[in-house]
């Protein structure tokens, strides 16, 4: 559904979150759900229970074709030769430059017997019309790209209790036998479902995608067991504390995976070329410019994007996302420094509204579920 007034799209679930009083922001190009009860609340109940998420925005490919995760492998630095049908993979697709498109996940969905390849992508809201075309331009015209960005709709179920709470909802399925990072297609309250064990909280969890005419009564049912709806807001906290990357924010496509903290995405040793290789293999033997470290701060001095980063007075960084952690009642941040100031440990200063306060660097992830 398209808003005229405003040109904002609207998920498949927009009614339904207006119904339960949600905030609306506009986020991408899109009309979502910022705050539903209050973001503390909604953080909490991930933390602890489980919430669940209109994540209807992000963008959501199929590629069909003979030797697709062959041709991916050109475009990102992870080695993908080792997925196979139900598992996943979270990559970059990266420019010339090493800089980062996009960070999204690769489902692997199977290959039939004429050796057609079936691969999902779940990209980012606002870059998603920029993927599909660098895909395009880059894929063979043997390769199909579908955009179901718009047909299918996503909800991310996440928290402690999230996998016990779901499984009400999928009788036909044994959750608990699906581990991390896999994923299979099954039936959630008698609608088709592609299930996968992924999330953006820290916690455990499911995204689950189904038809937009299935999506209202997947999450009605979904609060009827009790699950807190919850919106942007509480997922920013969240994956804050899990140190997990916001694309154009922490990351974006002048930033590469080595200066961004995810060198454990690329695989130099796999034999493929791809591309922006040999700007990653000079960072790897050199070193980066520039590290994102995970920083606390005292008391309420929240340290928020684009703030500076200071040592002796001078400006030697900058702030990519901050703000008061619920979960650990004091402010984190993410933000970039000189790597001889990204050891754990190293005290630098943040300009907070022409004042100075003093910051820590720490080790990332500031938050870790319990195993």
């Amino acid at each position: 559904m398209n808003n005229s007034a405003t040109n904002l799209l609207r998920t498949p679930l927009y009614d339904d979150c207006l119904q339960q009083k949600a905030r609306m922001t506009p986020f991408s190009g899109w009309e979502m759900p910022v705050q539903f009860e209050g973001i503390w609340q909604e953080h909490a109940a991930v933390r602890t229970a489980a919430g669940a998420f209109d994540i209807s925005h992000m963008g959501k490919f199929v590629l069909t074709g003979p030797d697709v995760i062959a041709q991916l492998q050109l475009l990102v630095p992870s080695d993908l030769s080792r997925l196979v049908n139900g598992k996943a993979q979270y990559t970059v697709l990266l420019n010339e430059q090493g800089g980062i498109i996009d960070d999204l996940i690769v489902y692997h969905q199977g290959v039939d017997e004429s050796g057609t390849e079936t691969i999902a992508l779940i990209v980012n809201a606002g870059t998603t019309d920029k993927d599909k075309g660098w895909l395009r331009s880059h894929l063979s015209d043997a390769t199909e790209l579908k955009d179901l960005s718009r047909s299918q709709a996503l909800i991310a179920v996440q928290g402690p209790k999230a996998v016990a709470q779901l499984q009400q909802l999928c009788p036909d399925e044994d959750l608990s036998l699906i581990p991390r990072y896999n994923h299979r297609t099954g039936k959630i309250s008698g609608h088709k479902a592609f299930l996968a064990r992924t999330g953006y909280t820290g916690e455990d969890g499911f995204e689950v995608m189904v038809a937009a005419e299935a999506a209202s009564d997947v999450w009605q049912q979904l609060m009827n067991l009790g699950i807190t709806p919850c919106g942007l807001g509480a997922r920013d906290t969240l994956r804050l504390e899990a140190a997990m990357a916001l694309y154009g924010q922490d990351v974006n496509d002048s930033v590469t995976p080595i200066e961004a903290g995810l060198s454990w995405l690329v695989h130099l040793d796999k034999s493929e070329d791809f591309i922006g290789r040999a700007v990653l293999e000079q960072q790897k033997a050199e070193g980066p410019a520039r590290r994102l470290v995970g920083l606390t701060l005292e008391g309420r001095n929240i340290a928020r994007h684009d703030y500076p980063i200071l040592e002796d007075g001078e400006s030697v960084g900058v702030v990519t996302s901050g703000t008061l952690s619920p979960t650990l009642g004091y402010p984190v941040a993410l933000g970039y420094v000189p790597p001889v100031l990204a050891k754990v440990g190293q005290t630098v200063e943040v300009a907070i509204r022409n004042k100075v306060f003093p910051a820590t660097v720490v080790k990332r992830p500031f938050y870790k579920a319990a195993k």
